[in-house]
């Protein structure tokens, strides 16, 4: 049976907090990622929950985009959910991490509607660091294995 929709779950770690809270910069986003991955834009909403934490989501043809920002946190959470074959829900992630420029992410990949197929109920999971902070990691690992062999 033919799968109904992809829905794209992604966690944003380490993302610059200037703009998490910026309505225009979060909107900015929103319409540039709908224009490249080829959907149709029905409504958008976007709104401060406090004075910094922020949601966005994004009606579309072909399903929804919704974006929650904590700045305190450095931290942006994105759901992609894409009802069409023509439509591209990686582009639109990718469009999204050009613009946050996490150090870390985490995507899930769910298959929505796939009947009988007993693989759906294991969705894929994709984790990727920012080279800069793979170095930094790495950095420290070497460091704290040299302290450990000067004892």
């Amino acid at each position: 049976m033919k799968l109904i929709a992809r829905h794209l779950t992604v966690d944003m770690y380490g993302c610059k907090a200037k703009n998490l809270s910026d309505l225009d910069f979060i909107k900015k986003i929103i319409d540039i990622t709908v224009a490249d991955a080829n959907m149709t834009l029905i409504d958008s909403s976007i709104h401060l929950l406090d004075d910094k934490n922020l949601n966005a989501i994004a009606l579309v043809k072909e399903g929804h985009i919704s974006i929650h920002t904590y700045p305190d946190l450095g931290y942006t959470a994105v759901d992609v959910f894409n009802c069409s074959d023509n439509s591209r829900p990686e582009k639109i992630v990718a469009t999204i991490k050009s613009f946050l420029k996490p150090e870390k992410t985490k995507t899930t990949f769910l298959k929505r509607g796939d009947f009988g197929a007993i693989k759906d109920m294991k969705p894929k999971i994709k984790v990727s660091v920012a080279p800069f902070r793979r170095i930094r990691n790495t950095g420290a690992r070497v460091i704290k294995l040299l302290s450990r062999k000067q004892r």
